[in-house]
């Protein structure tokens, strides 16, 4: 896959700035993982109300050092420390563990994190799911890829017998959404955090819808699911992890998932 600006530019990503970001997330995932299920872990409530743990605090570290190591100029966005803003023009995004609550609870699906993007925007994506051992990737115009293997979204084309995820119905305002999918055939799961995403990249389910969202939460996806051959977007169907919230989709029912949403 070659991608070119309208000057005739090469946009895609260098492999090595891909390669760095699948190392250092595979790297915090062998931290968080090497305290999942520890009966001693330490639980921290947040001025938010959220969990906290050393886990989410070392991982977060680990990664801000590498990345500082490698690229001092670079910005740093992460959900546990300070921002760095720095010089180059360039910006890491974190979050070291997505889904502290499950890997709290035991359930292995939590994800470390990584998005990294450049003058020319979204251009690496890492989702990294240690307890699991699978990593998803994309470098803008390489594809994305899953332990190695090239992945694309899948092509349901209705709602029927469509299987859509989100992280939990506790974080919908309003439980329309799913009583317009409860009208069609389609299979409602939550299967959420980033694992939903994994799973829209991979083509084995069809849509993730997030009602709730943090730019570290979502920033890989920006490049993941496009590089899957997918449409991510928040509700409003603008291509950003700002939004608040996130939908992403093959490109078949983007458009009739947001309408929902919306209705």
């Amino acid at each position: 896959m070659f991608v070119e600006n309208l000057s005739g530019k090469n946009m895609n990503v260098e492999q090595k700035l891909v390669d760095f970001a699948v190392s250092i997330a595979k790297e915090a995932g062998e931290l968080t993982l090497s305290l999942f299920n520890d009966v001693d872990l330490e639980i921290i409530k947040k001025s938010d109300g959220s969990p906290v743990t050393q886990a989410d605090r070392g991982a977060e570290s680990l990664l801000r050092k590498r990345i500082s190591d490698s690229f001092p100029e670079d910005s740093i966005i992460g959900e546990e420390e300070e921002n760095v803003v720095g010089s180059s023009g360039r910006t890491w995004t974190l979050d070291p563990i997505d889904g502290t609550q499950s890997f709290i609870n035991g359930v292995p699906l939590f994800a470390n994190l990584v998005a990294f993007e450049d003058e020319n925007g979204s251009a690496v994506g890492v989702i990294n799911l240690p307890a699991i051992d699978e990593c998803i990737w994309a470098g803008r115009g390489l594809g994305c890829f899953a332990n190695g293997k090239k992945v694309h979204v899948s092509n349901t084309e209705t709602l029927d017998g469509c299987c859509v995820v989100t992280s939990g119905v506790d974080y919908w305002n309003s439980l329309s959404f799913f009583e317009s999918l409860s009208e069609s055939e389609t299979t409602v799961r939550t299967w959420g955090d980033a694992y939903g995403y994994a799973l829209v990249a991979t083509g084995r389910v069809d849509a993730m819808v997030d009602p709730i969202v943090n730019p570290w939460d979502v920033a890989p996806m920006l490049t993941i699911i496009p590089e899957a051959g997918g449409v991510f977007t928040d509700f409003k169907n603008v291509e950003t992890a700002n939004g608040g919230n996130a939908l992403a989709s093959n490109p078949a029912l983007h458009a009739l998932l947001i309408n929902l949403v919306n209705d």
